[in-house]
């Protein structure tokens, strides 16, 4: 099947627009004027009236079956206060009447406009009910609070210890409901198994949805220890029976290395990976929490918070060790660090794999995901060591308005510095951690372009010397990505001999307005040279 795009603003790289392209099997095979473009022979023409295209956008982090889950969840985002969040729960109580537990997610206490400005506890939780378990998550997913019905089926009481995690015991004595971090995954034991019919849809219905925003790749972790077998045989069979053609390469998450050990001697050996439409991917390792919770790991005390430095999810003897043995396997590592104290740790750590042949140069391309709270130094050896960062410019929209009272403001000059480490030459790339943030990748680009949240604030943006050029942002979110896959010759750009991955535009990011960027919508989404979305 040959296609010609034609009568379009196509965008190959700084300052080089084409107007035609012609497709083929899935590859480009020509990008010119429509005069030179036009004179070969195609089964379909497609006149794009003018309208840009772009390479198609690739999530560097996200987890994209919790998107789906998420559709099926007792929504909390909108929650202004605690009252909203007890009322939206038990109207969904009452609108799903067989329910035997409730999962909720996406609150915020930083968000909370009326009454206590907190983090929920048991007792707000057992206002809901009493008679079946109840689990919130807060948005970053770092903290979950769950209703006393719950800690008592889960035998939790103040003697509970979870290794990497935390209980927080109340002024009486007992648990207040408050778990973080690994505590979070006592909570799996009461939530309902679902049936991989159940979790199919879930994930085809969260691809749906991510390529209608322009996605055509995604980095996601969606392997989580003692899960593992069940979503490696899903995702074999959605993409073994071609039910998707998102580009999916795999984050898998473990903790413990006993599971990792496992995968080693199992899936690593044994599963069938085309490396076009389902890659192996890496090793994703949590080493702290999220600044909005403070389990975010610093060097100092919080601000906001004395006393209080966060959580480490891994000891760094543990995190050397998974490290350690995922390089010796030649896979490569992205490791979730937020506070400074957490990056410093991994910057060291990782300088350590670079010992091992297998390494040299950091030639395996290990990351740090998120990586906020950097000072200068850090910065300035992330670059160095030619170490990958996956940052999520979305996150500006909520942590600019807490990041100074957490940390101080010498501190958060430094952070979120997308700009400087892009001038160091260091590889970065652009994610959502979605449903962490929403997935669309244009308020992602425009909080990476104006430094300003959602509302247009603060004007002039924050610390607006880390601001990026457009063609900057589109190229971090594209080429960008596809390096930590070790593909940025193969997609990410639109270059002859490139797979043929692109989004068509309904309006031109380079010419509108930097405060409507957040508003692009999607016209056409086209995946291996097919057209996977289409706005009716």
């Amino acid at each position: 099947m040959r296609t010609i795009l034609k009568n379009a603003k196509i965008y190959v790289d700084k300052e080089n627009f084409q107007e035609s392209m012609l497709i083929s099997d899935g590859i480009i095979k020509e990008v010119g004027t429509d005069e030179y473009i036009l004179n070969f022979e195609a089964d379909n023409v497609i006149d794009l009236d003018g309208k840009t295209v772009l390479p198609g956008l690739n999530d560097s982090h996200m987890h994209l079956s919790a998107i789906g889950e998420a559709m099926s969840l007792c929504d909390l985002t909108p929650c202004r206060s605690i009252d909203e969040i007890i009322e939206t729960s038990k109207r969904f109580l009452i609108n799903n009447t067989n329910l035997n537990i409730i999962v909720g997610r996406g609150w915020n206490q930083d968000n909370f406009v009326t009454g206590e400005k907190r983090i929920l506890t048991r007792f707000d939780l057992d206002k809901i009910s009493t008679d079946i378990p109840i689990i919130l998550k807060r948005i970053c997913a770092h903290i979950a609070t769950v209703n006393s019905k719950a800690l008592k089926i889960l035998n939790i009481d103040e003697s509970t210890f979870v290794d990497g995690g935390e209980i927080i015991i109340g002024s009486d004595g007992k648990p207040n409901g408050i778990l973080t971090e690994n505590a979070i995954s006592l909570t799996n034991a009461i939530i309902p198994e679902k049936t991989d019919a159940d979790r199919e849809k879930e994930f085809l219905k969260a691809a749906e949805y991510a390529v209608s925003v322009g996605l055509t790749s995604v980095q996601s972790n969606d392997v989580i220890n003692d899960n593992c077998k069940d979503i490696f045989r899903i995702l074999h069979n959605i993409y073994d029976k071609k039910k998707t053609k998102l580009r999916y390469d795999a984050q898998f998450n473990f903790q413990n290395i006993n599971y990792f050990n496992e995968y080693l001697e199992t899936e690593f050996k044994t599963g069938t990976y085309d490396e076009r439409f389902l890659s192996k991917g890496a090793l994703k390792l949590f080493k702290d929490g999220s600044l909005g919770g403070r389990t975010a790991l610093m060097l100092n005390d919080y601000h906001d918070e004395p006393g209080i430095k966060g959580v480490s999810a891994l000891s760094d003897e543990q995190l050397k060790e998974l490290c350690d043995l995922a390089t010796s396997h030649n896979i490569r590592v992205i490791t979730h660090a937020i506070g400074d104290g957490a990056i410093e740790s991994v910057i060291k750590i990782y300088e350590r794999t670079m010992d091992n042949k297998n390494n040299k140069n950091n030639s395996l391309r290990h990351g740090i995901v998120h990586c906020q709270i950097t000072s200068k130094k850090q910065l300035e050896k992330i670059a160095e060591l030619n170490i990958g960062v996956m940052y999520q410019p979305i996150f500006l929209d909520y942590d600019t308005k807490i990041v100074e009272q957490r940390i101080g403001k010498e501190l958060a000059s430094t952070s979120y510095a997308f700009n400087t480490l892009n001038k160091l030459c260091a590889p970065i790339s652009f994610g959502t951690d979605s449903p962490v943030e929403d997935c669309n990748p244009f308020p992602n680009i425009y909080c990476a372009v104006t430094r300003q949240r959602l509302d247009g604030t603060p004007v002039g943006g924050y610390v607006p010397v880390e601001k990026l050029s457009i063609e900057e942002a589109i190229d971090i979110y594209t080429v960008g990505s596809a390096y930590n896959e070790f593909k940025e010759s193969f997609k990410g750009r639109l270059y002859k001999g490139y797979a043929a991955d692109l989004v068509v535009l309904n309006r031109d990011i380079f010419t509108v307005d930097h405060n409507e960027i957040k508003n692009i919508k999607v016209d056409l989404t086209m995946i291996d040279g097919e057209i996977v979305f289409e706005r009716k």
